[in-house]
């Protein structure tokens, strides 16, 4: 028995882009752009029910994270979106809030980025690292901790490997799309 995982809010349904895998088990609410090549794995929430989200293309979230937003208010008009950018891995049981993640960004598995955070482009967090409201990570680094810390300029293979991560992930992607339509 197959289910849907686009859920609507308010009449806004998640907007899929080509090519995209989303597990059954994964749950997507509400007003949540996703570019191509995009895997959304088992267990995944997405809400864009208070404001939206954004996914970029060859971007891969993992098992059992949580993507969510905040609200707008009379103190923050715009509220915190949650936009993603392309090529970005979202390891295992991550939490991302209200926060910009650049691109070739890889979020390592147990981490939590919250509020008004900033990730810039070609950023590694390492596993259960937790990044502060309104933190912003700077390009080429490695960060780590609870709460994070720059631990060191990112070596040329570890900045290879980030696009890398993403490429993997679209290989393992369309082997589940390919035996969902056997």
């Amino acid at each position: 028995m197959s289910t849907n995982p686009l859920k609507s809010y308010k009449g806004i349904i998640p907007v899929v882009g080509a090519n995209s895998y989303i597990d059954e088990s994964a749950v997507l609410i509400g007003d949540i752009t996703m570019g191509n090549d995009v895997s959304v794995w088992p267990l995944v929430a997405a809400r864009g029910d208070v404001n939206k989200i954004t996914i970029g293309d060859r971007t891969n979230v993992q098992d059992g994270s949580v993507l969510h937003v905040t609200r707008s208010s009379k103190s923050n008009p715009d509220g915190y979106p949650l936009v993603i950018g392309d090529d970005v891995t979202i390891g295992h049981k991550c939490m991302l809030h209200g926060c910009t993640v650049g691109d070739r960004v890889l979020v390592g598995m147990g981490s939590i980025i919250l509020d008004g955070a900033i990730i810039e482009n070609d950023v590694f967090i390492g596993a259960g690292t937790v990044v502060p409201p309104n933190k912003t990570l700077r390009s080429g680094y490695l960060y780590v901790g609870n709460p994070m810390k720059e631990a060191r300029p990112l070596k040329e293979a570890e900045l290879n490997f980030l696009k890398e991560s993403a490429l993997n992930y679209i290989v393992t992607k369309d082997e589940y799309i390919e035996e969902t339509t056997r």
